[in-house]
């Protein structure tokens, strides 16, 4: 599985992308995943049609979004209270000028709902997957990924089954 090189704790970490209208997917190195700035860096090196979109899942716990569209960053935190045990969710706390969060938090989202809008997935649809208690991040994210149109090929890299 995708998670297994990158290091303790990160289920994988993928880069999404369209060049010339077909999606691409590619492994993100594990040096790239220390915070948000790093990880943007790293996103700004592929090609692209309409900026890269890393997607992050970590511990069966919790996810974080990044988009790159040229100068731009956009980040989307799955569990705020993510932040208190793990440095590439601090680093999107702190990119998203919140505070850290309490130990008596809400698991709720930060950052930008609707960071992939113009993709396909509208900020209150990403609201209410985020809101399904049920799901873990690699089930959110092969949502996400099959509403965006490169479902079955990211279930098969992070080694989901399509249902």
């Amino acid at each position: 599985m995708a998670g297994e090189a990158l290091g303790e704790g990160i289920d994988f970490a993928l880069a999404a992308y369209r060049e010339d209208g077909v999606w691409q997917l590619q492994e993100i190195a594990a040096t790239a995943l220390s915070s948000v700035e790093t990880l943007a860096h790293g996103l700004r090196r592929l090609p692209a049609d309409n900026g890269v979109l890393g997607m992050v899942a970590i511990d069966e716990d919790f996810f974080v979004l990044v988009r790159v569209m040229g100068s731009r960053v956009g980040v989307l935190l799955s569990d705020v209270t993510a932040a208190t045990e793990w440095e590439l969710a601090q680093s999107a706390v702190d990119f998203l000028g919140l505070p850290p969060p309490e130990d008596d938090d809400d698991q709720v989202p930060a950052g930008d709902l609707g960071l992939i809008g113009d993709l396909g997935l509208a900020a209150r649809d990403m609201g209410v997957l985020l809101d399904d208690v049920d799901l873990y991040p690699d089930e959110m994210l092969s949502d996400i990924a099959g509403r965006l149109g490169f479902g079955a090929e990211f279930d098969d890299v992070v080694g989901l089954r399509s249902v």
